[in-house]
C-alpha cells in the first residue's frame, strides 16, 4: 500500500470496508449480496465490482489500445482535437470558469451511443483496432450498467425497469479515455474534486498506479487498484432518481510523481432532452420529495459549474 493509502486509512480499518468488493455474479441469486450493495450504495455511491463478465485478457486490451493512442505523437493526436469549447474528443481540461483549478490529465471523450450520434471524425484511426475494441467494451460495459440498474430497483422492492425507464429510449454513453503524466509536485491534483453527472459511472482503473480516492467519513480515501475490477461510481442522476436514497460519491484523482497513469471511465445518461425526478414511489411522508424534476441534466450541470455552484444543490428542493 503507499503513502496515499497509509494517510487514507484509519488504523484497524481494511481496506475492503472503506471501498467494498462486490461480485455482481451472485446479485440475482442472494439475498445477502443484493443487500450488502443496497447498504453500499445508500452510504458511499461506490465499489469495486468483480464477476462482472468481462475477461481481464479484454480489460488489458483496452488499456492498451488507450496506452498506444496517447503514445502517439502530438500531430498524430491533434487529429482528434476537440474544437474550442467543445467537450468531445482530444484535450487537457476544459475551461469553464474564471479562476478554475486545472486538472493535471489529457483526455480523449467520446460519445459512443447511440451509435448514429457517434461523431467518427474525433474516434482514432491508429491504432487500426480503436474503434472495433471500443465499441466492444461500451457493449459489454452497457450491460453491467443496466444489470445494476435493475438491481438497485430490486434492492428497493420496486420493478426492474423503474431507473431504467427514466433513460429513455435512447439513452446516452459516453466514454472518457484519462492520461495523467507524473508531476512532482504533490498539490497537483490529475481531477480536481466533483460528483459524476451521470446515472451511473464504470471506471477501469490503471492496472498498476493508484490515483483515485473518495471521500468518505471526513477523509480522503484511496481506492485500490485490482486489475480484474471495474469501479462503480453512482452519478447525480441516480441520486436524484432515488430521491436521495443512493449517494453520489465525491471523488478527485491525484498525480504520481513518477509514473503516468491511465483510465477509462464510461458514463450513462438519460437521452438529451429527457427529464428526471425522484421516483414516485420513493416518496412518501417518511421521506419527502428532495429534488426538483430536471430536463436535460447534462446541460444543467454544465451551465451550474460555469457560474461555481453544486449543480445537486441547485435541484435540491429548500424546505
Amino acid at each position: 500500500m503507499d503513502h496515499a493509502s497509509k494517510m487514507a486509512t484509519k488504523e484497524g480499518e481494511s481496506t475492503d470496508s472503506i471501498y467494498p468488493t462486490i461480485d455482481v455474479s451472485l446479485l440475482s441469486s442472494s439475498e445477502n449480496e443484493l443487500q450488502k450493495v443496497k447498504s453500499v450504495l445508500s452510504s458511499c455511491g461506490c465499489f469495486q465490482a468483480v464477476g462482472h463478465g468481462i475477461p481481464s485478457e479484454f480489460l488489458d486490451k483496452v488499456r492498451g489500445v488507450a496506452k498506444e493512442f496517447f503514445a502517439l505523437p502530438d500531430e498524430e493526436k491533434q487529429k482528434c482535437v476537440r474544437a474550442a469549447n467543445e467537450v468531445e474528443g482530444y484535450g487537457d481540461d476544459l475551461i469553464v470558469a474564471e479562476k478554475q483549478v486545472i486538472d493535471c490529465c489529457y483526455r480523449l471523450f467520446l460519445r459512443v451511443f447511440p451509435v448514429d450520434q457517434r461523431r467518427l471524425n474525433l474516434w482514432p484511426e491508429n491504432p487500426t483496432d480503436f474503434g472495433e475494441i471500443l465499441h466492444e467494451y461500451a457493449t459489454k460495459v452497457k450491460s453491467v450498467m443496466d444489470d445494476l440498474s435493475k438491481v438497485m430497483a430490486r434492492s428497493l422492492n420496486l420493478d426492474e425497469d423503474s431507473f431504467l425507464s427514466q433513460y429513455g429510449a435512447r439513452p446516452i454513453m459516453q466514454v472518457r479515455f484519462n492520461f495523467y503524466p507524473p508531476s512532482p509536485s504533490a498539490d497537483v491534483l490529475g481531477v480536481k474534486p466533483h460528483s459524476d453527472r451521470s446515472g451511473i459511472t464504470v471506471l477501469l482503473q490503471d492496472e498498476e498506479v493508484e490515483g483515485l480516492q473518495v471521500f468518505k467519513d471526513g477523509a480522503w480515501a484511496t481506492v485500490p487498484v485490482i486489475p480484474q475490477a471495474l469501479v462503480v461510481n453512482l452519478g447525480d442522476q441516480m441520486q436524484i432518481m432515488s430521491n436521495g436514497i443512493f449517494k453520489s460519491p465525491v471523488h478527485r484523482v491525484l498525480t504520481n510523481p513518477n509514473q503516468l497513469r491511465l483510465s477509462v471511465a464510461m458514463f450513462n445518461e438519460p437521452e438529451q432532452d429527457g427529464e428526471i425526478g425522484p421516483l414516485h414511489c420513493l416518496v412518501d411522508e417518511a421521506r419527502p420529495r428532495m429534488y426538483r424534476t430536471v430536463k436535460n441534466y447534462a446541460a444543467f450541470n454544465y451551465e451550474c459549474v460555469q457560474k461555481g455552484k453544486v449543480p445537486l444543490e441547485e435541484v435540491r428542493i429548500k424546505s
